[in-house]
């Protein structure tokens, strides 16, 4: 098992706490002890079979380039009941919203508070980016419904110099099926600047709890039993140019996942060397 990988298992094993509605001496799932040993993807089964099958394939398409990419090799992606599965061991989950989605149980909705106060990042994806003024957090009526009852933090449009941006690839767009549209995540603090000689400022300590679009990224990952796209995007060689970054989104949002604000602090690095020279000339 490389590095990054099992320091991606220490992590869900260290938020492996029982959550509210859990007995303490309850067993736990072999599905989901076997997802978080093998850094696998999850997603939210709405009941819409369309839409999980979109998101069990576009998880799986993410997962192999992940393996090709990088040293994060996730297993097979699992579906994730909300009103029956723990969430203590997933720090990733992925949830399309569709109109016809019931509200989870009160139990289950304890449960996604604890698993966003712990660390743990949802995706919420309202697959309407293809729809002019839609593809936000106040454009879905079936999101703000669904989500009413999360502790979810002020939201802003996710910044040029926000960490999502540079995790792997250096990226300007979230595309996915659809593009265009703005991104949503956790608002940065209103007095964040930069710091001098470094173009980024230093945003927000963790990680978002939650990443908000329109652009159905699960659509632009899915691959078929072949290992070929399951849905088209684009036309001729943009569309598959913006395919392509679509993947290097998600290789950024799983980096993102796996290591917060890691790559944050390693552009502040110089800057913050140069300033301690200066701070020992001076004394």
């Amino acid at each position: 098992m490389n590095l990054l990988r099992k320091l991606a298992v220490a992590l869900f094993a260290s938020l492996a706490l029982p959550g509210p509605s859990l007995a303490q001496d309850a067993e736990p799932d072999p599905r989901l002890v076997r997802a978080a040993d093998e850094v696998a993807l999850a997603y939210v089964v709405t009941g819409d079979e369309e839409a999980d099958r979109a998101s069990e394939a576009g998880l799986r398409g993410l997962s192999e380039v992940l393996t090709q990419r990088t040293s994060v090799e996730p297993g097979e992606p699992i579906g994730i009941n909300l009103d029956e599965d723990d969430l203590s061991l997933l720090t990733f989950l992925y949830w399309p919203i569709t109109d016809s989605q019931t509200a989870p149980s009160a139990a289950a909705y304890a449960r996604l508070n604890h698993y966003l106060r712990s660390g743990g990042l949802i995706l919420f994806d309202t697959r309407d980016g293809d729809i002019a003024g839609l593809g936000g957090p106040d454009g879905s009526a079936a999101l703000q419904a669904l989500a009413a009852p999360l502790d979810i933090p002020p939201l802003a449009p996710i910044p040029a110099d926000h960490v999502l941006t540079r995790t792997f690839y250096l990226l300007e767009d979230f595309p996915g099926r659809y593009q265009g549209n703005r991104v949503w995540a956790e608002a940065p603090p209103a007095d964040a600047v930069a710091t001098e000689g470094v173009p980024f400022r230093n945003l927000n300590d963790g990680v978002s709890p939650v990443i908000i679009g329109g652009n159905a990224w699960a659509e632009a990952w899915a691959i078929d039993k072949r290992g070929l796209p399951s849905f088209t995007v684009g036309a001729s060689f943009e569309g598959e140019r913006q395919r392509e970054m679509a993947y290097r989104f998600g290789v950024n949002l799983m980096m993102y996942v796996l290591t917060g604000n890691y790559k944050s602090d390693q552009v502040h690095v110089p800057a913050l060397l140069e300033r301690l020279k200066e701070g020992e000339t001076a004394e």
